[in-house]
């Protein structure tokens, strides 16, 4: 078992409040109305009131002119505490949908008490989002104490892959663009990322010009060494997450929760997807 195999199926699992309609009606009956105030406003929402500098930051690859149509303005349409609320009811009803016999096995409760643990034990120092997500209050509800222990370390994993990248030199933006020299992507990621033509060409020339990419946008080798680099790194870092269990016990959590998360795929949770998540 890796922490990258597991990572894949607690993305799906937490995906659910993107991109299915029980998610976006409860987003929208909190007040929320558009799919983006609904995004930046219950991801954002463990942080408290954040502001525009602090959200472009912790998201890291998102243009700050995009995020700004939301913030700081988001706030005073709806509180952090409603848009957790409505993000945690929406994530359960789509789960409940699409894969309801998740929320009525007895081993969902299992599986959420070793969530708990995980998240309680992990080390969480330097993940803003992450542990912003941990120290929120648990769940009584077993399928909503599995989504929100999986959100917490899906959290963690993507503040370390923004540590990862910024300790490498590659912003938002050019992660976006290293991205699609290797796997065509910025049809789908550029629109959902507000980021213009004319700024990605200026990151794809700062790429170039370190040798990471062709004048022409084609990932070079040395630019796929660093990709590779920065998922190993990303993984090794994730392993913070899980001290406080055996492989055993994560084997058997990724052995549970699989065949849920494969049923949420493409259905509940397009692929590709503008969130990067692979296939669980």
């Amino acid at each position: 078992m890796s922490v990258r195999s597991l990572w894949t199926v607690l993305e799906t699992l937490h995906d659910v409040t993107y991109f299915t309609p029980e998610a976006k009606a409860a987003h929208e009956a909190a007040g929320l109305r558009g799919f983006w105030r609904g995004y930046v406003a219950t991801r954002a929402a463990p942080l408290g009131e954040a502001s525009l500098g602090a959200v472009t930051a912790v998201f890291h690859n998102f243009a700050p002119s995009f995020l700004a149509r939301s913030l700081p303005s988001v706030w005073a349409q709806v509180s952090p505490d409603r848009a957790l609320a409505a993000r945690l009811a929406g994530a359960v009803t789509a789960l409940h949908t699409s894969v309801p016999e998740l929320g009525e096995q007895a081993r969902t409760a299992e599986a959420a008490a070793l969530l708990h643990r995980i998240v309680e034990t992990g080390d969480w120092d330097g993940r803003a989002l992450g542990r912003a997500n941990a120290v929120l209050p648990w769940p009584d509800d077993p399928l909503a104490a599995v989504w929100q222990g999986a959100t917490a370390l899906r959290e963690h994993r993507g503040d370390g892959h923004v540590v990862t990248l910024v300790s490498e030199g590659i912003g938002g933006l050019e992660a976006h663009v290293l991205r699609d020299a290797a796997d065509g992507s910025r049809g789908l990621t550029a629109p959902n990322r507000g980021w213009t033509d004319e700024e990605w060409s200026a990151a794809q020339d700062r790429l170039a010009a370190r040798g990471l990419v062709t004048a022409e946008g084609a990932l070079t080798g040395e630019g796929a060494r660093l990709r590779e680099h920065i998922e190993r790194r990303t993984d090794e870092l994730s392993e913070a997450a899980y001290r406080g269990a055996t492989e055993a016990e994560l084997a058997w959590l990724e052995d549970f929760l699989r065949p849920f998360a494969r049923r949420l795929v493409p259905g509940a949770v397009p692929l590709p997807n503008p969130v990067g998540a692979p296939a669980p």
